[in-house]
């Protein structure tokens, strides 16, 4: 018994379908009862076939066994379907020869491979003398098959047509290359067959070579270009099976192999690489098709929402540091990286095979033009067309420093690699031993590729394809295909680091000077490069432990650094920079930085402007590197805040005046900066503002806020916005201008979340007659100022509409909520911090939980039953997580010290983020009318 009959045996009794089959046609005469009786019968016999291959994959967890057997039941159902259709639709069974069709499967269903959800691609090939019966078998089975459920794709060709449209078309030429007999008349398939090896395939090797490989490279453009999405497309991403079917694809053309097992015989991969492609091609096939079945469609997205289920589905567990997801989705990525390996090693022997096949000149035209050149330096090294070779074979085993060494040769003379190379090199990983990775020559040269000012990301991202990088540095080896199961990254941890060197290089070469101007401004002022080079591509090494990775991560800094030639120095700034390397992103997005205590906190643990400077570019490129849409230009002034604020201070120059004289000079030049106000104006307009207002806010948007001020009053608006975009900041700014009261805060975030805004800050003032002066930041939106000044001014009118009373917050929350999803995929256990040491005068409260529509809202109206009054709110949004820090007082203006209060806070809050509280929507009182000014008693005081 072959492998296929042990795949394939008892998975349906065919001889029993066509038996109830031929029952059928002879009990019902009438046509329609008849087709409903086929269609049921086949309906039966293939959910029977289906589930049966699911409940083998479940027990044997063969992937392609799997698609084998789906693909054989279809061939099965087709066939009885073909059959019957001959027999009792067209009455043609006992037809001539001449007049019979071949049916035959093309496409992934051609290699007898099918997903549960897969399309039916069919063709009918006809006889040169077409019978008029034809058209109306291949209708009927076509209507059939349709009625099932089945997406078929179909084509109705004669074998000359098929020759000559795969002539022109690429994915006619591919499909007839993969097609199969399923049953009718045989011979045409043969025939099709013959044809098509002579007419077309012999001699155009080239031509499809290069444009297989050209489709497969916009595919990869298409998905990311990166095998290290987080939630990859099993079938289309790079190292998926579109890959291996590409690879495949061009065996068969080129090699005229007929199955993959002959590319050992071919000399194309050695006995153990072909074992890899078959257990990576099983592997892909076994997610694939439990993704189907999990998802009752064609799914080919793996997607956060179903991989816990898959994992499970295939037998993973938690393990200490990584979820039960994690351990799969870092499997499923390894394999992706062995698909890869696969088609380097594939390419480089086609390339090998297409020069030793060029004929009589040509052969010597090509041995000329391909002629190598030596590398000045190098004896080991050539240069062919602009890539590197090894001038002998035995170069690594002469020299195992050589595998170090090719990559910094690439690298100083700008070399891409030949494939050739990159294949020896993978053949060669066992020479990595203890041995290299101590070697003095090895480790400089791999400090020089990753301080290049060249392209060090490239050279080694070649490294890490290779599965050098792995091996020298075993700590990374950890971490290669490692994902982390949030919506916040959106590649694996070595992919995350690749890209984070990338943009320290961009940095360094001052190519993002638009981006980051201060990043770009203070990196030639760094004199300990080598250690922030070092501390990038380190910085989350030690990700998948059970502790806290920046500490892990400082740990394996210090033992590894010294190896790589760091001194002593360098090797403690590496480590503390791991360390903290989350610090500033959390200080500026998470805290209040017009807070005197947050700018003195973070300097102590900076300590000097050299570490600030480190911090704040290593930063920046971590962020960037996290994935597409997570950096933006508010994130950037919030850095750059805080940087200049702690330069201050570090340097000497933050000012320790007493507020009370600042508070003083403030308005002295508020009132001197109101053109064309009376003096009387000037006088009752400065007396408004605290000392908050006027020590936090620039002077310039003073000035705009009495004009906007002075505008409503001369309009009689007790209710008033404006809105102003900032596009490089990425975020528009509304100020509001309302009756205050204790719940106003609330009201504008819910308006907000009904109107789809992200509110990223708040800043939060009262006047002097009682009104509330508060600017909203939410994240922008459009790229076009004008675009995103009709979404804010749509913003602006909600919330005057909320607060009016004109809309009822619950019911526009509500509306928003509706039919949008939660993040059920995951789960962030609720936290609440509370401390009274992070500033002078207030408490910070801080809280984490899962992301959902109104949260702000509902947790902003407990901080308001709870007699707590929101002085800045800071929302911080991590994929599905979300920090926000409220700093806050009680109604006097004081910290809140009490315990029991304290604890009280506490519950209250984690039960409205646990989305547990008794309509929370519902506390608010109707309509949420702001009082009037005249009847607010409340002046907040002033702190």
């Amino acid at each position: 018994m072959t492998d296929d009959d042990f795949v394939l045996s008892d998975i349906l009794d065919f001889d029993a379908l066509n038996l109830q089959l031929q029952a059928i046609a002879a009990q019902e005469r009438d046509t329609d009862l008849r087709r409903q009786a086929l269609l049921a019968a086949l309906k039966q016999t293939n959910a029977q076939g289906r589930e049966t291959a699911r409940a083998l994959l479940t027990q044997d967890g063969g992937g392609i066994a799997c698609a084998r057997r789906i693909s054989h039941v279809q061939d099965g159902l087709i066939t009885a379907l073909y059959e019957f259709t001959l027999a009792h639709i067209v009455n043609a069974a006992h037809s001539g020869a001449t007049e019979r069709i071949a049916v035959t499967a093309v496409g992934g269903y051609g290699r007898g491979t099918l997903a549960p959800g897969s399309d039916i691609d069919l063709l009918f090939l006809l006889p040169t003398r077409q019978a008029s019966w034809n058209t109306a078998l291949i209708e009927f089975m076509l209507y059939v098959l349709w009625d099932m459920g089945f997406k078929v794709g179909h084509a109705t060709r004669t074998i000359d047509e098929c020759i000559r449209l795969s002539r022109d078309d690429m994915t006619i030429r591919t499909a007839i290359l993969e097609s199969r007999f399923i049953c009718g008349a045989e011979p045409l398939a043969n025939d099709l067959a013959t044809r098509f090896d002579k007419e077309i395939v012999r001699n155009t090797g080239p031509e499809f070579i290069a444009a297989k490989l050209a489709e497969r490279d916009a595919r990869h453009r298409k998905a990311g270009d990166t095998r290290y999405l987080v939630e990859p497309n099993v079938k289309e991403s790079k190292g998926g099976l579109r890959d291996i079917h590409t690879l495949f694809w061009i065996a068969k053309y080129f090699y005229r192999v007929k199955n993959s097992a002959d590319l050992v015989r071919v000399g194309v991969l050695s006995r153990k690489e072909y074992t890899l492609f078959q257990k990576s091609d099983d592997f892909l096939w076994a997610v694939r098709c439990h993704m189907h079945f999990l998802t009752g469609k064609a799914e080919e997205r793996l997607s956060f929402d179903i991989q816990r289920e898959i994992a499970e589905a295939l037998g993973y567990h938690d393990h200490p540091g990584l979820s039960a997801v994690e351990r799969f989705m870092k499997h499923y990525f390894l394999v992706a990286k062995n698909v890869g390996d696969l088609t380097r090693i594939f390419c480089a022997a086609l390339e090998d095979q297409q020069a030793k096949d060029a004929p009589g000149l040509s052969a010597v035209f090509s041995r000329f033009t391909h002629r190598t050149r030596k590398i000045a330096g190098s004896l080991d090294f050539v240069e062919d067309r602009g890539r590197i070779m090894l001038a002998a074979p035995d170069v690594f085993a002469q020299d195992p420093v050589n595998i170090i060494r090719l990559f910094h040769v690439a690298d100083i003379n700008g070399l891409e690699f030949h494939p050739d190379a990159l294949k020896h090199v993978t053949r060669s990983l066992k020479l990595i031993t203890p041995a290299l990775r101590e070697n003095d020559e090895a480790n400089r040269l791999f400090l020089s590729v990753l301080t290049s000012r060249r392209d060090p990301e490239l050279i080694l991202r070649r490294m890490n394809e290779a599965g050098v990088l792995g091996r020298f540095i075993p700590e990374f080896g950890r971490i290669v295909s490692m994902m982390q199961f949030n919506m916040y990254h959106h590649y694996t941890v070595d992919e995350h680091l690749l890209r984070t060197v990338k943009m320290l290089s961009r940095v360094d070469q001052g190519k993002e000077d638009d981006a980051h101007p201060l990043a770009v401004q203070l990196m030639p002022s760094i004199e300990e490069r080598e250690a922030l080079y070092v501390a990038v591509l380190l910085h989350d090494i030690a990700k998948g432990r059970p502790e806290d990775h920046s500490v892990a991560g400082a740990r394996v800094a210090r033992k590894l650094c010294p190896r790589l030639g760091l001194n002593a120095k360098q090797t403690e700034l590496v480590s503390w920079l791991i360390q903290e390397h989350l610090t500033m992103s959390m200080v500026a997005q998470t805290r209040d930085l017009n807070d005197r205590q947050t700018i003195r906190d973070f300097a102590e643990r900076v300590q000097s402007l050299d570490r600030l400077k480190l911090l704040l570019i290593l930063t920046i490129c971590d962020i960037r590197a996290v994935g597409p849409g997570v950096w933006n230009g508010w994130k950037g002034q919030l850095l750059r805040t805080l940087y200049y604020e702690t330069e201050l201070l570090i340097s000497g120059g933050f000012s320790e005046s007493p507020r009370k004289e600042r508070a003083a000079q403030a308005r002295a030049r508020l009132h001197a900066e109101l053109p064309g106000w009376s003096e009387a104006e000037r006088d009752a307009y400065v007396k408004l503002h605290y000392q908050p207002y006027l020590l936090s806010v620039s002077i310039e948007d003073q000035v705009r806020h009495a004009a906007f001020v002075r505008e409503a009053d001369r309009a009689g608006k007790t209710l008033a916005t404006m809105v102003r975009t900032h596009s490089f900041h990425a975020i528009t700014e509304i100020t509001v201008l309302s009756p205050d009261h204790p719940r106003l805060l609330t009201v504008i975030a819910g308006a907000c979340a009904a109107a789809g805004a992200n509110i990223v800050d708040a800043q939060i003032f009262t006047t002097a007659d009682g009104r509330a002066l508060d600017t909203i930041l939410v994240n922008r939106e459009f790229a076009v100022d004008d675009d995103e000044t009709r979404r804010a001014a749509t913003i602006g009118r909600m919330i005057e509409d909320v607060l009016s009373g004109t809309k009822r917050l619950p019911e526009v929350i509500a509306t928003r909520m509706r039919g949008r999803r939660r993040h059920r995929t995951f789960t962030v256990t609720p936290t609440v911090t509370i401390s009274n040491t992070l500033s002078n005068k207030f408490t910070v409260i801080e809280i984490e939980c899962l992301d959902r529509t109104g949260l702000l809202s509902e947790v902003t109206a407990v901080l308001s039953d709870l007699s707590l009054d929101i002085a800045s709110a800071h929302i911080t949004t991590f994929g599905e997580k979300v920090i926000d820090t409220f700093y806050v007082t009680d109604l006097v203006g004081h910290q809140v010290v009490n315990e029991n209060r304290q604890a009280n806070i506490v519950a209250r809050l984690k039960a409205v983020m646990a989305d547990e509280a008794d309509e929370a929507r519902d506390r608010m009182p109707p309509g949420m009318i702001a009082p009037p000014a005249s009847a607010i008693k409340k002046i907040r005081a002033e702190p």
